[in-house]
């Protein structure tokens, strides 16, 4: 049993992807409002500039830098999103699968000063499955993954090597429209509403700020609600 369904039966958490400088903001954010959430991190492309293009507008994708990790992600958690950013759908050699996933957790483990436990599958479209679900539950030492999948509930799911989130942030409109439902429920069993996105997404539109942090202040703050990091709710 979770702990925390000891004393609640609604538990709100976020997960965020690619290590990228705009967490920082994130977090300030997260904090201001006491929420948690797990970030997930490609551990060897840490410290490296990117830049990506989202209609003709220039983004920043640079990343945290590895010293940074334990320091920026303090009070949150730190996760695994595999060495490099691949579809692991696509890496036909097992071994391969398996390096990408339990190096990554191995290197952010040492970085973040605690053994690393979960993680979230990279890459859009068909990005996990069961063939690397298994590898991942049988020769690692992660104990949750997350896909891309929003499922729009908050019930319960058995499977945590291929868990559905309920809600993408970029869909502001749905994300406040089941906030309002979650914070309305009565509920006799666990329920979860589980956020997800990148934050550098967050840069694609002047309001996005604005609108996460309208979010943050519908969510936050209820006495019958337990926030944690995906580590704090799911296991």
């Amino acid at each position: 049993m979770m702990e925390w369904t000891k004393n609640k039966m609604k538990a709100v958490t976020f997960s965020y992807d690619d290590g990228v400088t705009q967490d920082i903001r994130f977090i300030n954010l997260l904090n201001k409002y006491e929420l948690k959430c797990t970030f997930n991190l490609n551990s060897e492309l840490l410290g490296k500039p990117n830049m990506l293009s989202r209609d003709g507008m220039p983004i920043s994708h640079y990343k945290v830098h590895p010293r940074d990790v334990a320091k920026v992600y303090a009070g949150h958690e730190v996760a695994a999103h595999t060495l490099t950013h691949p579809n692991l759908t696509q890496i036909t050699d097992d071994s391969e699968v398996i390096r990408q996933v339990e190096q990554d957790r191995l290197n952010l483990s040492e970085m973040a000063g605690y053994e690393v436990i979960g993680m979230a599958y990279p890459c859009g479209g068909v990005n996990n499955d069961e063939r690397v679900a298994k590898l991942i539950c049988e020769n690692t030492g992660i104990k949750y993954a997350r896909t891309i999948t929003s499922s729009h509930s908050f019930s319960p799911q058995t499977n945590l090597y291929r868990f559905n989130p309920t809600v993408y942030s970029l869909h502001h409109e749905k994300m406040m429209e089941l906030g309002e439902q979650f914070i309305n429920l009565k509920p006799d069993t666990s329920q979860i509403f589980y956020i997800w996105g990148h934050t550098y997404e967050m840069d694609f539109a002047s309001d996005n700020w604005v609108k996460m942090e309208e979010f943050f202040k519908l969510i936050s703050g209820h006495d019958d609600i337990f926030y944690g990091t995906n580590k704090d709710v799911l296991l």
